[in-house]
């Protein structure tokens, strides 16, 4: 007889002390609550139900002292059952703990997953007595303890930051030198040919797309298809379960940490894409798995009419981030992976959702002012996703300071220019000194800005100069998913073409723009597989294609080669130079000795400072910048101000050449040129004062300052 003492109401979840395990799980509208253990991941039913004898402030708690890691748990919750008053319970259904640290069973979600009976013509309004103990997911006890050594957080400055977004799975799925057993798992990742890809393309940290394990969606696989993205989650403490190399569950937690570890030893930080806006129970309609018969009305945003959700994600609902034990889920998950994962920060998937007080978003919200005050998560990398799908939920710059923010008029600015759009020159350059006007006011810095042209959503990099339109018919919607406004241009021909010109043009336009990313202030994020040309054959949104159209093909035609060798020198291009990569915005000017002295400056062909006429004329295509690298302000760890090499950016977005007029320099002054997306190969080149620079169409280039080293007859 198995002996149940009260234990206590915090920590929430299972934790083991040593000795036993208390158990604490909080529902404000319970009337009973029953834990249910089950001995192995295949029982068809409990092995034992055991009621929770203690309440304290709506948390229903246990201690029980024969219980080990491993022990594979879940509840029932009792209570009403009235969709229209918000009431969801249904104790015929096993539910997963919130607080689940690891995942035994993912759970099949079949007719008897619902809490109500599927194809009856109440629909939700009815209640579904079949018992779904058999299918349901399954939590697991763990033992937390872990040797990680000298492990350190890298803590690498925003300014000095480059992003890598990856899929877990699809990075090394097809990759040939991991081991077959590891493709597409955590353990996959810490794999040395893995850390040496991630070196010497010269990035600094990863962005992991969602690793909180998550749940499939019905309609997708009885279509055939599956939830590759993630963003479905179910449990958020608990790392996603196949994408560990052993089904064990205490193993996953270990293998996770693992990964963790040796990301760090190589200096690379760790950041999770979370989804703290939606649970993967879906709509009224969708299943009941965890929170839905928890407690319903108070994790979930209720409408007017409280049968339905509030959904401001379009993915059926939105977590009710006004009520104080949601806060404190979402916060205690935060510093559950900060600390005992050692994760380096979080990127908030359509963060917006989460700053709604009441309707309108509001960046002044609870969510913002408890992680402001935070002492763990405060002190990590915090990046929004800065808009949602409802009413004024597009907020790009207006989140508060700490916050970082995805640059979405970044990206659409970047694709316009490089389309040829004449009308963009002014919010171009806008874009490419860091976006003053989104986040200087609010007292932030360029690296606010997290500047990228891709990411998992959308074209691909190579599909965004191959395709006009979307191509989506695998995804099984009649190609009416995914974005149809790409600001994409095929430069001639639709997808996959052998005509040397067009193929030509493309590669260009790859160049110019991973050129103009590392040429931006802010922080740059590429899309895993851009720098090898990976093509998604003009599908825009692979949330459900889980095979060759999402995984990376590490088989590299030279052309491919060829753009991962150019990536990486516009990665050191952006090491190499400080004055690409400033903590503070351009001031317009500087005075030195009595002068006034630009330090950024905007130039036509002619070489001449752009004038208001030249900057609002919707035909200039073309146009350069000067950096100057001797009037930094940033200061090094010593204290010392920072001095670099000044640099000239042209841009060239016109289809003909253009012959560029280069700043006048001093005697002993030339220009070298560094980079030329249209020379990608050519050697570095010094220019002599007077010439001026053949600027290929569609092309950008880069040339440096170089001071000559006199001879002894010139001194």
């Amino acid at each position: 007889m198995m002996k149940i003492k009260p234990g206590r109401s915090y920590p929430l979840g299972a934790t083991w002390d040593g000795l036993g395990v208390n158990f604490a799980i909080f529902s404000e509208h319970a009337e009973r609550v029953e834990l249910c253990l089950f001995d192995e991941r295949d029982a068809v039913s409990e092995s034992l139900r055991i009621p929770m004898p203690e309440r304290t402030d709506m948390v229903w708690h246990c201690y029980l002292q024969d219980v080990r890691p491993g022990q594979l748990y879940g509840y029932r919750v009792y209570g009403p059952y009235g969709p229209e008053s918000g009431h969801r319970f249904n104790p015929n259904k096993i539910v997963l703990d919130p607080y689940a640290k690891a995942i035994c069973r993912t759970g099949v979600l079949g007719d008897d997953s619902f809490g109500y009976v599927v194809g009856d013509e109440e629909e939700d309004l009815s209640f579904d007595e079949r018992d779904n103990a058999v299918s349901a997911p399954l939590a697991a006890v763990i033992d937390p303890s872990f040797t990680w050594g000298s492990d350190r957080f890298p803590q690498t400055p925003w300014e000095k930051t480059i992003i890598y977004e990856m899929h877990v799975k699809g990075f090394t799925k097809l990759h040939p030198l991991v081991p077959e057993k590891l493709q597409g798992t955590y353990a996959g990742l810490t794999c040395e040919p893995v850390i040496r890809y991630l070196k010497d393309l010269g990035v600094t940290a990863v962005e992991l797309m969602p690793v909180h394990h998550f749940a499939e969606n019905r309609f997708l696989t009885e279509k055939g298809l599956t939830n590759y993205w993630g963003y479905n989650t179910l449990s958020y403490f608990a790392p996603h379960l196949p994408y560990a190399s052993t089904d064990i569950p205490l193993e996953s937690v270990r293998e996770f940490k693992m990964m963790v570890r040796a990301f760090h030893e190589a200096g690379i930080e760790v950041i999770l894409d979370v989804v703290y806006n939606h649970t993967a129970e879906g709509s009224h309609l969708g299943p009941t798995m965890s929170l839905r018969g928890i407690d319903n009305a108070s994790y979930y945003r209720l409408g007017k009419d409280k049968r339905y959700y509030s959904d401001f994600t379009g993915c059926g609902n939105t977590l009710n981030m006004q009520h104080p034990r949601v806060l404190q889920l979402v916060m205690d998950s935060l510093r559950y992976w900060v600390v005992e994962m050692h994760v380096d920060g979080f990127r908030f998937d359509l963060a917006s959702a989460l700053a709604r007080e009441l309707h309108d978003v509001d960046k002044l919200a609870s969510f913002f002012d408890i992680i402001h005050q935070d002492p763990v998560i405060s002190r990590v990398k915090l990046i929004a996703e800065p808009w949602d799908l409802g009413e004024g939920g597009y907020q790009v710059g207006n989140f508060p300071v700490g916050w970082t923010e995805w640059n979405g008029k970044y990206r659409d600015t970047v694709r316009r220019f490089w389309k040829g759009d004449g009308d963009t020159v002014s919010e171009f350059a806008t874009r490419l000194a860091g976006s003053s006007d989104l986040y200087e006011h609010s007292g932030r810095r360029p690296y606010a800005s997290i500047n990228f042209v891709t990411c998992h959503d959308g074209f691909t990099l190579n599909d965004l100069v191959s395709y006009n339109e979307k191509h989506n018919k695998d995804n099984g919607e009649g190609n009416r998913d995914g974005e149809n406004h790409n600001n994409s241009w095929n430069c001639g021909v639709e997808g996959a073409t052998d005509n040397p010109m067009i193929k030509a043009l493309r590669e260009r336009q790859k160049r110019n723009f991973m050129m103009t990313l590392f040429c931006s202030q802010g922080v740059p994020m590429i899309c895993a597989g851009d720098e090898i040309s990976k093509t998604q054959r003009g599908n825009n949104n692979a949330y459900c294609q889980d095979n060759e159209i999402s995984w990376l093909n590490w088989e590299l035609s030279k052309e491919q080669h060829n753009m991962l060798e150019f990536t990486r020198k516009a990665i050191q291009v952006w090491h190499d130079y400080p004055v690409l990569r400033q903590s503070k915005f351009f001031r317009a000017r500087r005075v030195i000795r009595g002068d006034e002295v630009s330090n950024f400056i905007w130039l036509d062909p002619a070489g001449q400072e752009m004038t208001d006429e030249a900057w609002n004329a919707g035909f200039v295509r073309c146009l350069g910048v000067q950096m100057r690298g001797d009037l930094i302000e940033d200061l090094d760890e010593d204290g010392n101000r920072i001095v670099g090499d000044t640099i000239l950016l042209l841009l060239n977005a016109h289809h003909e050449s253009i012959l560029f007029t280069l700043p006048p320099l001093e005697m002993d002054q030339q220009w070298e040129r560094v980079l030329d997306t249209a020379h990608p190969d050519g050697p570095r080149r010094r220019i002599r004062q007077g010439v001026k620079f053949d600027l290929r169409g569609r092309s950008m280039a880069l040339l440096r300052l170089f001071r000559k080293i006199k001879t002894a007859e010139e001194l």
